[in-house]
């Protein structure tokens, strides 16, 4: 095999089933650390499983692997800020014998300097589908805005005046404001300028998530979350 042909081979995609979880990178990045778990079992030096579909299979924990993945791409250790997790991660690392993640997880490097905080900013999008359309249908949705940072809901109110919304306060401080119900396409266009307005006020997403719930015989509720943050300065009285 020519040097064209590895690198061809190293890049190609590679799909793992891990738990039940289907994560898709490439070769390359699974052997990035040769004398870790991945390395060898992707260097042929024992049996792999295989599941129905052909995909290589791991008997562990599908939804930890993600932040296993992501450091093997980048070399860097980036948790949620609510991350609870640790020490069922700290377990997954030593499976993988991961050995710079393990040195992260037991020695953690503080993500700023003590005087420097993170300001959080929460946003969510509810859709109600109906079950019974084809294709499936948007009902009704509406999004919401959870925060601490007064500063950015009050800008928030400022420029998006022609959107219904109401605001509720919440647990820890934090105001809530809801815009809707809407339907789809006003939906779209709210959150992508939404998205906007909070990263030019410096914040950047940390991560998404999406939850599926039925709440009745005809509709199903999905629900986005995107968690955005930006540090900010402790100011001492």
């Amino acid at each position: 095999m020519d040097n064209g042909d590895w690198g061809h081979r190293m890049n190609n995609p590679v799909t793992l089933n891990v738990g039940g979880h289907l994560y898709t990178t490439s070769l390359s990045t699974l052997q990035r650390y040769s004398d870790s778990m991945l390395g060898a079992m992707f260097r042929g030096d024992f049996p792999t499983t295989q599941d129905s579909k052909g995909n290589y299979f791991i008997d562990r924990d599908g939804t930890l692997f993600r932040y296993i993945l992501n450091f093997l791409r980048t070399s860097e250790l980036t948790l949620p800020v609510d991350f609870t997790e640790i020490d069922l991660l700290r377990k997954e690392a030593d499976f993988y014998q991961i050995e710079p993640l393990i040195q992260c997880l037991h020695d953690p490097k503080p993500l700023y300097p003590p005087d420097i905080f993170e300001q959080v900013v929460e946003l969510s999008s509810t859709r109600k589908l109906s079950k019974y359309s084809n294709p499936v249908a948007v009902i009704i949705t509406q999004l919401t805005i959870t925060t601490k940072v007064h500063s950015l809901l009050e800008g928030i109110c400022k420029n998006f005046t022609k959107w219904n919304k109401h605001m509720m306060d919440t647990r820890d401080c934090q105001v809530s404001f809801t815009f809707g119900p809407c339907d789809y396409h006003q939906e779209v266009n709210l959150r992508v300028h939404l998205m906007d307005y909070i990263m030019k006020q410096g914040f950047t997403i940390r991560n998404t998530r999406v939850h599926h719930m039925s709440e009745r015989a005809n509709e199903n509720t999905v629900e986005h979350h995107w968690t955005f943050c930006r540090p900010a300065r402790i100011v001492e009285d």
